[in-house]
């Protein structure tokens, strides 16, 4: 399924991975417990500056820190769009 959405220049489009909802020992974590995930799937990318090429592709697995980017909801889903440099790692 395709997206209708560019990011411009060095923007970059993340669907964020699903929060956990259980422990590795089997306790469930109530809703208001449960932390941002930090970790998402690259689903589109600007084209960068002139200055900047972009590091990151679409289908990569990025690490991003608490608080970045803007939250949007697009065809039902939830999503981040935030600039590469927000971007930790790729994973």
């Amino acid at each position: 399924m395709a997206l209708n959405i560019k990011p411009l220049s060095d923007r970059v489009l993340i669907e964020p991975v699903a929060a956990e909802t259980k422990t590795a020992s089997g306790i469930f974590i109530p809703d208001t417990a449960k932390e941002k995930p930090q970790k998402g799937t690259v689903v589109a990318v600007g084209t960068g500056t002139k200055d900047h090429t972009m590091t990151v592709k679409i289908g990569d697995s990025v690490l991003y820190g608490k608080y970045a980017g803007t939250e949007l909801k697009l065809e039902g889903k939830d999503y981040l769009i935030m600039r590469e440099d927000d971007i930790l790692a790729i994973i």
